[in-house]
């Protein structure tokens, strides 16, 4: 299935640095073609929120929305807060299909990405 829309989710830090990852992501999201558009959300503590980013996407026309998390495990945030959100977006316009992906996990490209770190540090 494809989306017209992802909602790119994150935990959220009062620090607009720590945000600024999810940031970037979005944009190469769009760049890469996976979606129409992608906005980014957050769980806590920066904006725009869950809920705000839903409604974002659906007035800018979006019919299928696949909200992602920036999170690395299934943890309660995913489990309950995602989940949580992804259901009262859903009742709040029925008409739009919001599906929530898992979270990172230990999807193969985690491990290559945490072997590369290894090296850059063992450089240093």
């Amino acid at each position: 299935m494809s989306f017209d829309a992802i909602v790119l989710i994150a935990h959220g830090s009062r620090h607009e640095s720590a945000n600024a990852d999810t940031r970037a992501l979005v944009a190469e999201l769009v760049q890469r073609g996976v979606c129409r558009f992608a906005v980014p959300a957050f769980l806590e503590l920066a904006e725009p929120d869950i809920d705000t980013a839903g409604a974002d996407c659906v007035q800018r026309g979006a019919t299928s929305v696949l909200l992602l998390p920036h999170f690395l495990s299934a943890g309660v945030h995913v489990q309950r807060d995602l989940t949580a959100a992804r259901d009262r977006l859903a009742a709040r316009f029925p008409a739009v299909a919001f599906t929530l992906a898992e979270p990172i996990g230990a999807h193969p490209s985690l491990l290559d990405a945490l072997i590369e770190r290894a090296k850059q540090a063992g450089t240093k």
